[in-house]
């Protein structure tokens, strides 16, 4: 009944939002066209934001791949307690720490390092 086709999209989007916190997907599906919620201005929102949290994890995880590849041809072998600590800096620290391990001559001066920089809180997003 509503005439203006982008209000109606966004109406059906929000009505098969709240609809999935109720019931099954199938249901939801049989029930609704799929072309619908992909037009919707929320559903494109939460595609966007869904995309942009992919690319940060993929970012993060090749810099901690490459900065793990590089300490291990330097050093042989790392601590797990030292890698794991490595593994929770956020994507702009694991950037600093790539260049200055260029300048390490042990592990010792990684300890250093690691024990210089501010680590992140738990509320902080990598």
């Amino acid at each position: 009944m509503i005439e203006e086709i982008d209000e109606r999209q966004n109406i059906s989007a929000c009505v098969q939002v709240l609809a999935g916190l109720r019931f099954d997907k199938s249901l939801i599906t049989q029930l609704f066209r799929e072309e619908i919620m992909q037009e919707s201005v929320i559903y494109q929102d939460i595609l966007q934001k869904g995309l942009q949290q992919g690319e940060e994890r993929g970012k993060k995880q090749e810099a901690l791949q490459l900065i793990m590849r590089l300490l291990t041809r330097r050093f042989a072998a790392i601590e797990p307690e030292i890698e794991q600590q490595i593994r929770t800096l956020p994507i702009t620290q694991l950037e600093d720490l790539a260049e200055a391990l260029l300048d390490f001559s042990s592990q010792s001066d990684l300890v250093h390092y690691l024990g210089n920089i501010s680590l992140p809180q738990p509320n902080q997003e990598d």
